[in-house]
C-alpha cells in the first residue's frame, strides 16, 4: 500500500512538473505573438497615412513642374485604390497596426467620394443631350453615327467630326432637321438653332455656340473639344495648349447672356482638376449631380477618367449615364434635365 502510494504520488508529481513546465511555454508564445501583430507591418502603416495628404491638399498640388497637379487631379479617384492594397499587405503580414492605419485613407476618400457612388439619377426632364468624341480614325463612323441618332436624344453633339462629317450627317440629318457643323464639332437637335457660330478657342474650329429654342425656352449650348493633353519626357503632363484654351471658353460663358447654358463636349479633363475651374466651377456636372458612380469616358476599353462631360448653369440635371462603345476610344454621355 504505501509502494503503491508512493508510486503514485512520483507520478501525479511527474505529471503534475510536466504538465507545468509544457503550459508555461505555451503561454510565453502566445504572450509574445499578440504583441508581434501591432509591431508588424509597420512600413505599410507609415504608407497609408502618407496618401490622405494627396486626397485632402491635391488642389495645392503644383502646376509648374510638369503639370504634375493636373496628372494626379486627372486620376484622383483612383487614390482610393491605395486602401484595400494596403488592407491585403495587412492581412498578407497580421499586421493589425495596418490595418487600423488604413482606416484613415479609407475614411477621407470615403468623405470625398461616397456620395458619388451613389445612384443619384431620377426620373423627369424637358431635354435630353448626349454627346460624343466620336474619334476622327474611328473605323466604323456610320455605326457610330446610327448609336447617337438610335439614343433618341433631343440633343447630339459631337466632336472630332475629321473626314466623317458627311457621314454622320447622312446619318443624323433626318432625324434632326436643325444642325449646325463647324470644324471638329457639331450640333443636331430637333428643336430650332439661332445665333449659331463658332467660339475661338483655338487657330481652327473646335466649338460652337447656338441658341436652342425649346418648348420652356431659349438654352445657350457649347459644344467644344478643347485641345490635347500630350505626354513628353521634357514637359511631363503637357496641358499649356488645353488650359489657353479653356480660358478663352471660360471667358465666352461668363460673357454668355442667356440666363440657361449647357456646355457639351470633351475638356481633355476631368471637374477635379483646378487647372479647368475658371470653366468648371460656375457649372454643375450632371454626372456629379445626378448620375450613378464617376461615369468615366476614356479609354473607352478601360476608362479611367471622365474627361467627356455635360455641364449646365441655370438647369437641373434630372439623370446622368454614359452610353456602351462605339468605335471610339471615347464613351458617349447622356443627360435628362429639367428647363
Amino acid at each position: 500500500m504505501s509502494v503503491t502510494d508512493a508510486s503514485s504520488g512520483s507520478d501525479t508529481s511527474s505529471r503534475s512538473h510536466t504538465s507545468s513546465g509544457s503550459a508555461e511555454p505555451v503561454r510565453g508564445r502566445r504572450a509574445r505573438r499578440l504583441p508581434g501583430t501591432w509591431r508588424r507591418g509597420r512600413v505599410a502603416a507609415l504608407l497609408a497615412p502618407a496618401a490622405t495628404p494627396v486626397m485632402l491638399i491635391h488642389d495645392h498640388i503644383p502646376d509648374r513642374i510638369g503639370h504634375l497637379g493636373s496628372l494626379v487631379e486627372t486620376f484622383l479617384p483612383w487614390t482610393g485604390l491605395v486602401v484595400p492594397l494596403l488592407l491585403v499587405c495587412a492581412a498578407i503580414r497580421r499586421s493589425a497596426t495596418a490595418a487600423a492605419a488604413v482606416l484613415l485613407p479609407a475614411v477621407v476618400w470615403g468623405t470625398l467620394y461616397g456620395t458619388t457612388l451613389a445612384d443619384k439619377r431620377a426620373g423627369g426632364g424637358d431635354l435630353t443631350v448626349v454627346t460624343h468624341n466620336v474619334n476622327e480614325h474611328n473605323p466604323r463612323p456610320a455605326r457610330t453615327a446610327r448609336v447617337l441618332a438610335a439614343s433618341g436624344a433631343d440633343l447630339v453633339a459631337v466632336e472630332e467630326l475629321g473626314d466623317d462629317s458627311s457621314v454622320y450627317g447622312s446619318v443624323l440629318d433626318p432625324r434632326y432637321p436643325y444642325h449646325w457643323a463647324r470644324g471638329t464639332v457639331g450640333l443636331w437637335s430637333r428643336h430650332p438653332l439661332t445665333d449659331a457660330r463658332t467660339v475661338d478657342i483655338a487657330p481652327w474650329s473646335r466649338a460652337l455656340r447656338a441658341t436652342v429654342r425649346t418648348p420652356e425656352g431659349p438654352v445657350a449650348v457649347y459644344v467644344a473639344h478643347l485641345l490635347s493633353v500630350r505626354f513628353s519626357a521634357a514637359s511631363g503632363f503637357g496641358t499649356d495648349a488645353r488650359d489657353d484654351s479653356a480660358a478663352r471658353l471660360a471667358a465666352a460663358l461668363r460673357a454668355e447672356p442667356l440666363p440657361r447654358v449647357l456646355l457639351v463636349g470633351d475638356l481633355n479633363g476631368t471637374t477635379d482638376d483646378g487647372a479647368l475651374s475658371a470653366l468648371t466651377s460656375p457649372m454643375r456636372s450632371a454626372q456629379e449631380v445626378a448620375g450613378d458612380g464617376f461615369g468615366a469616358t476614356w479609354p473607352a476599353s478601360f476608362p479611367l477618367a471622365r474627361i467627356d462631360h455635360i455641364l449646365v448653369r441655370g438647369v437641373r440635371p434630372c439623370s446622368a449615364w454614359t452610353l456602351p462603345a462605339t468605335g471610339s476610344d471615347h464613351l458617349p454621355v447622356a443627360a435628362s434635365l429639367e428647363l
